[in-house]
């Protein structure tokens, strides 16, 4: 076994080891915070007006009565054995029922999202490092500028009163429209749910509902990949072996797809990971701005509601996924890049 085999286990292997140790650290600061913010629970479920006698009682038939230590107690025991908890806001429901209920939607929006700001940002990257010193290598600087710092909440209100208010060329507020029926519940996604059912009507109804929010998230983190393609591919393409190539008489064509762009494309990979992390805050605010009634959404409004076991789960659901593909994404870019040493 190679001495690089070796170190690629023991960093997967270490990696692994410290995930829980990430992921508690983030539940822990979740849990401290919600509790130091000012407001109380119980006034957003019976009202600030309410008696105090039922405060105290609802108070204690939550646990919210016992010293934060114990609460912290509770809520690992909890964790520990796949219990998230019992919503606040609406009470019966457990937390793993409301991410069973509203996730699909978010991942949905995650995926067509991630995929548009990949074409986009790897498109522009390409025609801007391609032209170098030239208006479209200036104009793909300028994009990817814009794009990294322009406020996504702005961008989704300004795309909603352009295209959805003044042109009327697509809804607001829903994820299917109320007046037909969803494809069956398979996975959740609706796009996909109707290629396994065969309801290409669902289908187009689907992607029609889920462009424009889509395409908001997409193109502001299409900045993110566009400078790192950009600026990669310049470098590769003053590489020695491009310029072998083009000695070979290669065209040039060629020459920037197949030898250059795979070499450049290898960092954008490994930023995967970190647009998740990236991913998951930005569909908190589209699914605000838009109205997208997805998992980023309700913990908007468990936040709102001051619902410490809702918000306390979602934080968790949300930094398992980031940690996970961090590790996976790792563990796929030391593969496929041997210059990588651990």
């Amino acid at each position: 076994m190679s001495s690089r085999i070796r170190a690629l286990q023991y960093y997967i292997i270490s990696r692994l080891l410290l995930a829980p140790l990430m992921v508690w650290t983030i539940t822990t600061v979740v849990f401290l915070l919600l509790r130091a913010t000012p407001g109380d629970p119980v006034d957003a479920i019976l009202g600030p007006r309410a008696p105090e006698e039922q405060k105290a009682l609802v108070r204690q038939q939550l646990g919210l009565s016992d010293p934060l230590w114990l609460q912290y107690l509770h809520y690992l025991q909890g964790l520990l054995s796949l219990n998230l908890g019992t919503s606040l806001a609406t009470r019966g429901q457990t937390v793993l029922d409301i991410i069973r209920e509203y996730f699909p939607a978010t991942a949905e929006l995650a995926l067509y999202s991630m995929a548009i700001a990949l074409i986009i940002g790897v498109c522009v990257g390409i025609v801007s490092a391609s032209r170098p010193n030239t208006p479209l290598d200036a104009g793909g600087r300028i994009f990817g500028i814009i794009t990294y710092s322009v406020p996504l909440f702005w961008v989704g209100m300004l795309l909603q009163l352009v295209f959805s208010v003044q042109l009327k060329w697509f809804p607001l507020g829903t994820r299917f429209p109320v007046t037909s029926s969803p494809p069956n519940a398979l996975t959740g996604l609706y796009t996909v749910d109707s290629l396994l059912t065969g309801n290409f009507e669902a289908l187009g109804t689907s992607i029609y509902y889920l462009f424009l929010p889509c395409f908001t998230l997409g193109l502001v983190l299409s900045g993110i990949f566009e400078r790192i393609v950009r600026v990669n591919l310049k470098q590769t393409l003053t590489a020695d072996y491009v310029e072998a190539a083009r000695a070979r008489g290669i065209p040039e064509r060629q020459v920037l797809l197949r030898h250059a762009l795979k070499n450049a494309l290898i960092p954008v990979v490994t930023v995967l990971g970190l647009t998740l992390a990236a991913m998951l805050g930005g569909a908190v605010l589209t699914e605000v701005t838009f109205s997208w009634p997805g998992l980023g959404n309700r913990l908007y409004d468990a936040i709102s509601q001051r619902d410490y076991p809702t918000v306390q789960g979602i934080i968790v659901f949300f930094a398992v996924i980031v940690v996970v593909a961090s590790i996976a994404i790792d563990i796929v870019n030391a593969y496929i890049d041997p210059r990588i040493r651990y």
